[in-house]
């Protein structure tokens, strides 16, 4: 009975995930000058040659093409293999989802939702509050925000000066991981996305091509 106990007591510590201590140097409403920055500043279309990298090793290389708008939030993407054929695509305007194409086994609402979150996690500032900005005990400068949805996103920058970007669920879980790297012509040239749920999955995207859309 004692051992029972205990073996549950160890899975609900483990369970329950706190937020990384924030030391607050700035007050939140400062946040143009104080915050790292790694999202698009127009509306930009991009080329990525992508690697996904899924559970057991399997591995698959697809192109990425993504319009994104930072001022509307609006986005269009498409995946297509390294042959050309379009395997999805799709289109948010104003939180509205509209699938265009979709093979198997990209045809999910879920998995259309969820790509849509993760572009959107990559390329826009978050929105909601900011609640803190300052320091992470390991010495990252960070920014909280604390999003509609009851998740934390944290923006930080590393004692090298390169971004990244951490999602956490309402529990304090990492959901998403975001690495950025090579900053040339305005552009980082590498992004690291790991998700980390029950489908867990990595992505290594490479720009190919950057488009800023014309004033």
């Amino acid at each position: 009975m004692k051992l029972a106990s205990l073996i549950i007591c160890i899975f609900v510590l483990s369970a329950c995930q706190t937020l990384p201590v924030i030391t607050q140097t700035t007050p939140p409403e400062k946040t143009a000058s104080a915050c790292p920055n790694p999202f698009l500043k127009q509306k930009t279309t991009l080329i990525h040659a992508i690697e996904v990298h899924m559970p057991g090793g399997i591995k698959n290389a697809v192109i990425g093409i993504t319009e994104a708008d930072p001022a509307t939030r609006a986005i269009s993407c498409a995946i297509m293999t390294v042959e050309g054929m379009v395997l999805f695509e799709a289109i948010e305007t104003d939180g509205s989802l509209d699938i265009r194409h979709a093979l198997p086994p990209f045809d999910s609402a879920h998995f259309a939702r969820n790509m849509i979150e993760d572009i959107k996690l990559i390329f826009f500032e978050p929105r909601g509050k900011i609640e803190k900005i300052g320091f992470l005990p390991s010495g990252e400068t960070a920014c909280r925000w604390r999003t509609g949805n009851s998740d934390t996103v944290d923006v930080l920058k590393t004692s090298g000066g390169l971004p990244e970007v951490k999602r956490y669920s309402g529990s304090g879980k990492v959901k998403r991981y975001i690495k950025f790297s090579g900053f040339t012509g305005g552009f980082y040239q590498s992004i690291e996305l790991r998700a980390q749920e029950l489908a867990s999955y990595t992505l290594f995207m490479n720009l190919v091509e950057a488009r800023p859309a014309e004033n």
